[in-house]
C-alpha cells in the first residue's frame, strides 16, 4: 500500500469581479494593471501565472458558476441554479419539490431598473421589505427570507411549483425597462410559477413604497427581482474529490452556501458586510487561523465586484489596493512560506459595463516546491504570458491538490 500524500496547505484569495479590460483612461492598463498591488504582485513573482476560464458558454454568467469552477465542481453534473446555493448559505432546509431562487430587492423608476442593488439598504431595512413582503404574498408555499443587505431568497413550496423557469441577471439590465424580463415559462408545467413570480414583480412596489423607510433615504428599496432559480441538487465534497478538509470565509450566502454544499466549514467573521466598509482584517485573521486546523481556505471578497457593477473606476482600484494591503499582504507575510498562495477572480466585470463577461481570469499560484515562471507582476496581460496556460473545469483543483501537471 502506498503511504497516503499529505494535501498542501492552501490559502486562495478570492476577489470577485477584480478582472477588467485595458481603459484608455489607464493608458490602456486594467484596473487591476493600474492599482499597487505588491501583495499579489509577490505570489506572480514567486510562483506561476495563467489564465483560467471560469465562466463556460452554456451557463449563467453568474457568480455561482464561477465560484464552482474555481473550486472544481462538475457543471454539468452539479450546477442547479444560484438560489439553492444561497438557500444553503442561509441555513434554509429545502424539501424535494421545493424551488429556491435569490431575490434581490431593488430600485425602479418608471419601470426602469436604476439600481439593482437597491442602494445597499441597511440590514434592518431589508429585514423591514421582507417582513412586508411576507405579509403581502407569504402563505404555505410561498415564503421570503433575508439575506443580506438587498440579497434575499424567495422559497417556493409544494408540488406545483416549478423550477423550468428563464430568469435574467438584474445586474445586466442597469438602466432598462423591467417588463420585457419577466420571468417566464420554460415549459407548460411552469406556466403558473411564472405567472406568480410576475405578479410578485408587478405588486411589489405598492408594498414596499409604503414603507416608511422609502420617506426617510433617497435611495428607494422599491422593488424585487428573482431569479436563478432552482431545486436542492447533490454537490459532491471536497473531502471525496480531492481528499481535503476545507474552510470558507465570505459575507455572502452564494458562497456560505456553496461551501456548505462542499463540505467546507463556514468561518464566520464579525463586521463582514460584502461591501466596501466589510472587516478585512478579520477576514485575514480568520484565514490564518483556519490554516492551523485545514488543508484548504477559500477566502472570498465581494467588495470589488460591487463597486465594479457600480462602474465606479476610481473605487474599483481603491477597493482593489484595499483587498491587497488589508488581506493578501498581511496573510502572506504571516503564513508559513510553505503555505500555497493563490489569487484570482471569479470573473470579469468591466466597469465601462457594469455586468459580468465570459473572458478568462488571470490566475498566480505560488507553488513552494516549483521553480517560478518569468512572470513578475499580477494582472490580465502578465498572467497570458505564465507558463500555466489556458485552465478549465477541476484544472485549477488538480494543480493544488492532483498531480501537478507543468
Amino acid at each position: 500500500m502506498s503511504p497516503q500524500i499529505q494535501p498542501r496547505k492552501t490559502v486562495l484569495f478570492l476577489a470577485d469581479g477584480m478582472a477588467d479590460e485595458p481603459l484608455r483612461e489607464l493608458n490602456g492598463l486594467t484596473p487591476l494593471e493600474y492599482a499597487r498591488t505588491p501583495g499579489m504582485d509577490r505570489i506572480a513573482s514567486e510562483g506561476c501565472s495563467g489564465e483560467f476560464l471560469s465562466l463556460p458558454d452554456g451557463f449563467p454568467t453568474g457568480s455561482e458558476v464561477a465560484n464552482m469552477s474555481v473550486l472544481g465542481c462538475d457543471l454539468d453534473r452539479e450546477y442547479g441554479g444560484r438560489g439553492p446555493l444561497e438557500a444553503a448559505g442561509r441555513g434554509i432546509a429545502m424539501r424535494p419539490d421545493d424551488v429556491a431562487l435569490r431575490l434581490n430587492l431593488i430600485s425602479r423608476s418608471n419601470g426602469i431598473l436604476t439600481d439593482f442593488s437597491a442602494g445597499h439598504p441597511s440590514q434592518e431595512d431589508a429585514e423591514t421589505c421582507i417582513a412586508a413582503l411576507n405579509e403581502r404574498f407569504g402563505s404555505d408555499t410561498v415564503r421570503f427570507h433575508t439575506g443580506v443587505s438587498y440579497r434575499n431568497l424567495l422559497m417556493l413550496r409544494g408540488p406545483t411549483m416549478s423550477p423550468l423557469i428563464i430568469t435574467e441577471k438584474p445586474d445586466d439590465h442597469q438602466g432598462d425597462a423591467i417588463a420585457p424580463f419577466y420571468p417566464r415559462a420554460a415549459a407548460p408545467e411552469a406556466e403558473a410559477t411564472a405567472k406568480l413570480l410576475q405578479t410578485i414583480m408587478v405588486e411589489a412596489p405598492h408594498v414596499l413604497n409604503a414603507l416608511p423607510l422609502n420617506h426617510r433615504h433617497a435611495a428607494s428599496v422599491n422593488g424585487v427581482w428573482p431569479w436563478s432559480g432552482g431545486r436542492a441538487g447533490a454537490i459532491q465534497s471536497l473531502e471525496k474529490k480531492f481528499g481535503i478538509r476545507g474552510a470558507v470565509i465570505s459575507a455572502v450566502d452564494v458562497i456560505v452556501g456553496l461551501g456548505r454544499c462542499l463540505g467546507m466549514d463556514i468561518i464566520p467573521v464579525q463586521g463582514a458586510t460584502g461591501y466596501i466598509d466589510t472587516n478585512y482584517e478579520g477576514k485575514a485573521k480568520a484565514a490564518l487561523d483556519a490554516l492551523n486546523n485545514h488543508d484548504f481556505v477559500y477566502l472570498h471578497i465581494e467588495a470589488i465586484d460591487e463597486v465594479s457593477h457600480a462602474c465606479d473606476l476610481e473605487l474599483k482600484i481603491d477597493t482593489i489596493e484595499q483587498f491587497d494591503a488589508r488581506i493578501v499582504q498581511p496573510v502572506l507575510e504571516a503564513a508559513d512560506p510553505t503555505v500555497q498562495a493563490v489569487v484570482l477572480p471569479d470573473h470579469h466585470v468591466p466597469v465601462r459595463l457594469g455586468k459580468h463577461t465570459r473572458d478568462p481570469v488571470p490566475v498566480a499560484i505560488r507553488f513552494p516546491d516549483r521553480e517560478p515562471d518569468t512572470v513578475m507582476t499580477y494582472g490580465e496581460s502578465a498572467a497570458r504570458r505564465g507558463i500555466l496556460g489556458r485552465l478549465a473545469g477541476n484544472e485549477l483543483m488538480q494543480l493544488l491538490f492532483g498531480p501537478v501537471r507543468l
